[in-house]
């Protein structure tokens, strides 16, 4: 099993499109500064592939990854300027 590390960027993978049994089936790239906001005021997060969403789950290592968000993500400068 191997461990990939992310470079520094102000998103992390966040869930949606739920399931039946209340489970993401993907996560999605979100702004950090706004996913603890969502979770205790109800509030919407904007994904970098453009889904709005509250956020409810947060990802477990091996949690699919929406393909749109991680492209996108994969693309960003090292940073997090923005």
């Amino acid at each position: 099993m191997s461990t990939q590390t992310l470079p520094e960027v102000d998103t992390r993978p966040e869930g949606t499109d739920t399931t039946d049994d209340d489970a993401p089936k993907m996560f999605h790239y979100v702004k950090k500064n706004k996913i603890a906001e969502s979770a205790v005021m109800g509030t919407h997060v904007v994904a970098l592939c453009g889904e709005v969403f509250p956020v409810t789950k947060s990802p477990k290592p091996g949690s699919p990854v929406c393909p749109d968000c991680k492209k996108i993500y994969e693309g960003l400068r090292p940073g997090g300027d923005d």
